[in-house]
């Protein structure tokens, strides 16, 4: 869904009901009707469900997922955190070619591999702009 679609989200879940519990944790980290993507995984990990259990609960709330850890979308001034300038390791390199396919990766993979090597999000992301990889699926399903 795209931003023509702001505060339609909850069509994308048919038959599925706000649980109560998930939306209060959401509710009280709502600013400006969105919910930071660091927000999100942390209500994942305090109520202890999948970011995707998340994502679906802040589409039925009509939040709008904002500041995606890997620089892709939802900062106040619409553009990307992507830094076009960014310097690929060869380790990094590797990893990015190793899983993507077709010229795409998941966002948990790029989560992943920040992780294992100890570099931050936003360097993962920029890597795969400047690669011309496209990441989705996203853990909180904006994408």
């Amino acid at each position: 869904m795209g931003h023509q679609d702001k505060g339609h989200y909850s069509a994308k879940h048919h038959n599925v009901k706000i649980d109560n519990t998930i939306a209060e944790k959401i509710q009280g980290m709502v600013i400006d009707n969105c919910l930071t993507c660091a927000s999100a995984h942390k209500v994942g990990k305090i109520l202890a469900l999948s970011p995707s259990e998340i994502g679906v609960q802040t589409d039925l709330l009509e939040y709008r997922i904002s500041e995606c850890q890997l620089g892709l979308f939802g900062y106040s001034d619409g553009k990307k955190r992507i830094d076009p300038d960014v310097k690929i390791t060869p380790y990094l390199n590797t990893e990015l070619d190793t899983r993507q396919k077709n010229n795409i990766i998941s966002c948990i993979d790029c989560w992943t591999i920040a992780k294992d090597l100890k570099i931050n999000r936003l360097s993962v992301g920029s890597a795969c702009e400047k690669k011309k990889i496209r990441i989705k699926p996203c853990q909180l399903g904006a994408f």
